[in-house]
């Protein structure tokens, strides 16, 4: 088959040709359209679901809203995790699906679940809400508002985010989710002034009688009259302040008592506040734009950045709307700069391996031919797959670029070759071009399509990894296999085609010689090698010894999930103590900005302290998140990471986590927790579980490596409990609903209608005035109406007193949770991982009932090294199986596989001079360089066979194979390490970070397998083939 595809090719010359620049244009319209993404799709199947339940405490949030949505989701279909957090007034419930379950699925499931749930909740309580569909990586933008001179208050500034920016970004198509964080919210209130009720002798029921629905226009039907059809409308409807404070409440010696009378009607800020925003120490509202999955970042920023600037015109002139604190593009354009700019650098580096070698301009074109035209195949492979262009994709296509030539390389390199022969022979005896061509192409194709094939068996071991580290890992796979089944298929179609027509010619006088760097490789390589088998014993022996030192060294090689990446931005959570005010912890959030800001590489920095509505990031007061974006001048990531953390420590009673944007999702996907390892205990008693969970900070936190470790803040904050005294309700008359409305009303506040300033709606709160509850003492003080229509104080029928209670409530898998939380800095993941377990295993006793687990990117790296180990043995198996096809002996299939050893040395010996750390991308570096390091044994091996059943002496044919195939297999391991070498270096820069490793690894291993392939195969063929004989076989 593959003879008649070499065959059909050279008979139809000019359709070969056509077809190969129609698919070029095809590949690069199609790419030039393609989205854009920093990393695919790495989404947990995750649905959210947020109550809000106004004024209740974490433990009635826990027993009365998460408890029951929980036990709801638990059963669902797929379900493999639901964690929950309750904090005060609000519940969310994270519901986790197994991998590859569709998300609308998972949704609607858990919207059928939470339907039944719907009437069991408390009065009061919101409907549980689905949060929209977004992705982990999709937080896109930050826009901070701030007012240059003061003009606009904190309160325009919010209304201004939350009815003008926030309507136009969510109209904007491909956007999931924008939160508001920061500012006032406006508020129309009703405040209660008891004493002027006594006076009145107005009560409460009254009060809330008069108001309920108040401001709501109501329909009065259709009236027809004169022929016309008139709507009949009740307008109740006011936004005047006035107007709302003339409602009637009562009659008071027979004069009208109104609202005003009772109470002060005004337009104020909603309390109790969830959260606080500012931009380089000054307050602003801090606005956060959410992608839906699957849409390109870089087109939708173009689109929100035009929306923006169309609002600036709009909005008032000292109000400044700024995106530079985070910039998810930022990080994607540079990432996929620096992979364009390695593929090209590597490029390069392949046009000089050839030239150099080949010395022929159109040999080296031709070869060159197969670079851009596997490359287009690749990315038209992944449109078709609906998969994105990215950081993998692009990075696949980089480690295969050097490995796109060998095959044309191998048959270019024959054919140039044959047809120098065929010159040299008698006018009479010569062939045609066509014919040498086909002949030459056809004696490698085997070699060619197993060589290959081999590869693609090498990789197939990436394509078994489930979850994040699957989603991440397999386009890069996807694109070396498409990119290097591309390059198969051009060098045995169009490669004979370019060959026919450019090295068919005459050739000058002096041309049709060997280049002189190849002639004088040869020499070298044949004393080398002569001298080798002299001295054979000598060589296998030192190849045995460093193979020895190389499995030592590899035991002591640490390990990663995933290399650092650098996002150009930290992300800095900042937390004291629960129970702090909402005031405080912004003060010291303000301290934080200014250390950072101290800091030369930090231009600016934006903070979100609390959190937005209906979000779920359910921070509490106590927290802080910072974006500090930076750029590096003088020194490292690591030297910076090391500053910030330095400044930060001089805030007292803070804990601190420095991290970045993409690696916190990544890590609270894995574990639920923003850091790299999360030590989960499990209990009943948060208190206990506190204890214990602070004596196993105390026990890990001198490993060394471990940074940022923090308990989780579930400690007991204070409360003031309000408890009726039940003998003394009744002897007054007064019902529990009666007093749970006062409460309520009076205290929390209660929504009785909405104001509408055209679309715009406020809520329209009655409650008490803050100065009627501003203490302890106060709210003692306030008046409760009896049957009798007295008014007595609320602590003649309440014991109202100080208590303490959770801040937060966290579970997972209906079981409570506290997290032990720590980041790794300066060693490596596995060692620490390893050091914690041992630690706590040895120093900590756990009571009944109460268990640990372990959570976090060593998880997933154990499991993805696990499948790899077990897949790449099968691999080598398939290997050998398709080695054994081809030569038909298991021998010479083995001696070919001590390429794998070989390759071995030269990986463990980089990564030990490098980082010094065996991670995923790496172990896959070894992996397919197994696939790329046997070519080399195949040429080498082939060979020799045909010159023996050409009746060559066996030492003959292996000097001289040896030296025939030494030109193509330099070319060959060249071209495929030195265009690693940009990526290689730039380990350091964004978008390289998980390439990088792989490229190290390759480079090294191809390096030492290609100089011991040389010597050890050779001398291995002479060993096992001393005393057998060679049968004439066909490849």
């Amino acid at each position: 088959m593959l003879n008649k595809i070499i065959k059909f090719s050279l008979n139809n010359r000019p359709l070969v040709l056509v077809l190969s620049v129609l698919l070029m244009i095809a590949g690069v319209y199609t790419a030039s359209n393609m989205d854009v993404d920093v990393f695919p799709d790495l989404n947990a199947p995750t649905v959210v679901i947020m109550t809000e339940a106004t004024g209740m405490a974490p433990e009635e949030v826990e027993r009365l809203v998460t408890f029951p949505v929980e036990t709801a989701v638990n059963g669902a279909t797929d379900v493999r995790r639901v964690r929950s957090s309750s904090t005060t007034g609000f519940s969310v419930v994270w519901v986790e699906f197994n991998w590859g379950t569709d998300i609308y699925l998972a949704r609607q499931i858990v919207s059928e679940k939470i339907a039944t749930v719907k009437d069991e909740l408390p009065e009061g309580v919101g409907n549980p809400m689905l949060g929209p569909q977004s992705s982990i990586l999709g937080e896109l933008m930050f826009v901070a508002l701030t007012s240059k001179d003061g003009e606009t208050s904190m309160q325009d500034l919010r209304t201004l985010a939350d009815w003008t920016i926030r309507p136009r970004l969510l109209s904007t198509g491909g956007v999931a989710q924008v939160s508001v964080i920061g500012g006032e919210i406006r508020e129309y209130q009703i405040l209660l002034d008891p004493s002027r009720m006594k006076h009145y002798g107005v009560s409460l029921s009254g009060v809330c009688d008069a108001v309920q629905s108040m401001n709501q226009n109501t329909s009065g039907g259709v009236l027809y009259e004169y022929g016309n059809e008139y709507i009949i409308r009740g307008v109740l409807s006011t936004d005047d302040v006035e107007e709302l404070a003339k409602a009637y409440v009562t009659d008071f010696s027979g004069a009208p008592v109104m609202l005003k009378d009772v109470a002060q009607v005004k337009i104020g800020n909603h309390s109790p506040k969830m959260g606080v925003a500012s931009k380089d120490g000054r307050q602003a509202v801090m606005i956060t734009v959410t992608k839906q999955p699957n849409v390109s970042t870089i087109e939708l920023t173009a689109k929100i950045d035009k929306a923006l600037d169309e609002l600036r015109e709009v909005i008032p002139a000292d109000v400044e709307m700024s995106t530079d604190i985070y910039r998810q593009e930022r990080f994607i354009n540079s990432s996929i700069d620096n992979v364009k700019k390695s593929l090209l650098e590597g490029g390069l580096f392949v046009v000089i391996v050839l030239f150099i070698f080949l010395m022929n301009v159109r040999t080296t074109f031709i070869s060159l031919v197969t670079i851009p035209l596997s490359l287009v195949i690749s990315v038209l492979t992944l449109k078709f797959m609906g998969l994105t262009i990215n950081t993998m994709s692009l990075g696949g296509m980089a480690i295969a670029i050097g490995s796109l030539v060998d095959d044309a390389i191998v048959d270019v390199e024959n054919v140039f070759k044959r047809l120098r022969e065929n010159r040299h022979l008698p006018s009479e005896q010569r062939k045609s071009t066509m014919n040498v061509v086909f002949e030459a192409s056809k004696e490698v194709r085997m070699p060619i399509l197993n060589s290959t094939l081999i590869i693609i068996v090498s990789f197939v071991p990436l394509f078994f990894l489930s979850g994040m580290e699957g989603r991440m890992l397999v386009p890069l796979g996807i694109a070396f296999i498409t990119s290097l089944c591309a390059s198969t298929l051009v060098a045995l179609t169009l490669t004979p085609v370019l060959c026919s027509y450019l090295l068919g010619g005459k050739v000058k006088e002096g041309h049709d010689k060997e280049p002189w760097m190849t002639r004088k490789l040869r020499g070298v390589y044949a004393r080398a090698l002569d001298s080798a088998i002299m001295h054979k014993k000598v060589v296998l022996g030192v190849t045995a010894a460093l193979l020895v030192a190389t499995i030592f060294i590899f035991t002591t090689l640490g390990s990663n999930f995933l290399p650092p990446f650098n996002e150009g931005s930290f992300t800095i959570n900042v937390s004291t103590m629960p129970g702090v005010s909402l005031e405080e912890s912004d003060k010291i959030g303000a301290k934080a900005e200014e250390l950072l800001l101290s800091i030369p590489e930090i231009q600016t920095v934006g903070r979100k302290t609390g959190r937005a509505e209906l979000d779920e990031h359910a921070l509490g007061v106590n927290t802080s998140e910072i974006e500090a974006p930076f750029v590096l001048a003088g020194r490292t990531k690591e030297e910076l990471s090391a500053d910030v953390r330095e400044k930060l420590k001089s805030i007292p009673g803070i804990n601190v986590e420095v991290g970045a944007p993409i690696t916190h999702r990544i890590d609270a996907m894995l574990s639920g927790t923003q850091a790299n390892i999360a030590i989960k205990l499990f209990g009943t008693d948060l208190n206990r579980m506190f204890l214990i969970g602070n004596q196993i900070k105390e026990s890990i936190e001198g490993i060394e490596g471990v940074a940022d470790l923090n308990v989780e803040q579930q400690v007991e904050r204070a409360q003031l409990k309000i408890v009726p005294k039940r003998e003394m309700l009744a002897r007054y008359g007064i019902t529990l609903p009666e007093f749970e409305q006062a409460i309520s009303v009076l205290l929390s506040g209660r929504k009785v209608s909405m104001v509408y300033e055209g679309e715009r709606s406020f809520d329209l709160m009655l409650k008490v005035g803050d100065d009627f509850r501003s203490t302890a003492e106060r709210i003692k003080d306030l008046t409760i109406d009896t049957s009798a229509g007295e008014k007595i104080p609320l602590s003649y029928v309440a014991d109202i007193r100080s208590s303490t209670g959770p801040n937060t409530i966290n579970r997972e898998n209906v079981a409570r949770k506290i997290v032990i939380s720590a980041n790794v800095s300066g060693r490596d993941l596995g060692s620490v991982v390893r050091d914690i377990q041992d630690t706590v295993h040895e120093s900590i006793e756990l009571p009944e009932g109460y268990h640990i687990e372990y959570g976090g990117q060593f998880e997933s790296q154990q499991a993805a090294s696990k499948t790899l180990m077990l897949t790449s043995i099968f691999a080598i198996f398939v290997i050998f199986l398709l080695l054994f096809r081809q030569f038909r002996n298991a021998t010479q299939s083995l001696v070919i596989l001590l390429n794998l050893p070989l390759a071995l040395i030269g990986g463990v010996l980089v990564i030990w001079l490098t980082d010094g750390v065996v991670s995923i991308p790496a172990i896959i570096g070894f992996i397919s360089l197994f696939g790329i390091a046997t070519r080399n044994g195949m040429l080498l091996i082939a060979r020799y066979n045909d010159l023996r059943a050409s009746g060559m002496s066996l030492v003959d044919s292996v000097m001289t194979g040896s030296e025939d195939r030494l030109n193509p297999i330099l070319m060959t391991a060249l071209t495929s390490a030195l265009a690693l070498i940009p990526l290689a270096l730039g380990g350091e820069l964004p978008g390289n970070e998980i390439q990088s490793p792989m490229a190290k690894v390759i480079l090294g291993g191809l390096f030492s397998s290609t100089l011991l392939n040389g010597f050890i195969v050779p001398i291995m063929y002479l060993i096992t083939n001393k005393n057998t004989k060679i049968e004439e076989e066909k490849l």
